[in-house]
């Protein structure tokens, strides 16, 4: 199910919602190749979900889209963009815990601001506005003023997206934006996610190990398998979910 071999102009003329692309890309690290030949597409009002066993690939895949570390072949949209200009294009939420003292919620949501501030880092009345807006579409307004660092494992997520949604670009990509969160936790991010995806028409591409709850609430799954990136809906990958992960964790899923 990998897609065939996407250029800049074919994208463009046959996906108007395209948001990004990779075209027969290659992801490692020196000379360890770990996934080839990725050929990907991402419409804009999507969440998707990158599955895949440990050591597939999934967190190589979105730091090297983040431009965290190179591609080893192949390119992607932003690939070619200075780091300023992409940084308008795409914002990156990993997974590692922050430990950030005297940080009130709403100075860390403003870092989301720094591509468009000037060298002082002065927030203008348009600024101001985008951080306000973000913290009211987390449902962390009334936290603005509130130290990170007292804040819940989920609130603290939630804190992390509004910082990526303040930084208004069309893409947004997550590393297990659920991890070190408790059960409601985890399916209020996801479902926070996709009405954000949806209502706000971004491209939203997170990697996950929640199977069940990706599949209730993804628009399109990214499996990645020893034999590259299979595409699908929730419904159409299921047989590949099955294959990959093995016929024991149907009950769990309710497939």
């Amino acid at each position: 199910m990998a897609n065939p071999q996407l250029t800049d102009m074919d994208t463009k003329k046959a996906r108007p919602n395209l948001a990004f692309f990779a075209s027969n890309l290659a992801i490692g690290y020196d000379d360890k190749i770990i996934q080839h030949n990725l050929n990907l597409y991402a419409d804009a009002g999507h969440l998707i979900a990158l599955l895949g066993q440990n050591g597939s690939g999934k967190s190589t895949l979105l730091r090297t889209l983040a431009g965290l570390q190179p591609a080893l072949s192949g390119t992607f949209s932003t690939m070619t963009l200075p780091p300023a200009e992409r940084a308008r294009k795409m914002a990156l939420v990993l997974t590692e815990r922050l430990s950030l003292e005297n940080t009130t919620v709403e100075e860390i949501v403003a870092m989301g601001r720094y591509p468009y501030t000037s060298l002082l880092g002065t927030l203008t009345d348009t600024d101001q506005a985008a951080i306000l807006q973000a913290l009211k579409q987390v449902d962390m307004l009334p936290f603005a003023t509130h130290y990170y660092n007292n804040l819940s494992d989920g609130e603290k997520q939630r804190v992390l997206i509004a910082k990526a949604l303040a930084q208004q670009t069309p893409l947004i990509l997550l590393d297990e934006p659920t991890a070190h969160l408790d059960l409601p936790s985890r399916i209020k991010t996801m479902q926070s996610l996709q009405r954000l995806a949806h209502e706000e028409n971004k491209c939203i591409l997170i990697s996950t190990h929640e199977l069940d709850i990706a599949l209730h609430t993804a628009d399109t799954i990214w499996l990645m398998t020893q034999q590259g990136v299979q595409v699908g809906t929730p419904i159409t990958i299921r047989p590949f979910i099955l294959q990959e992960f093995g016929a024991d964790i149907t009950p769990f899923l309710n497939l």
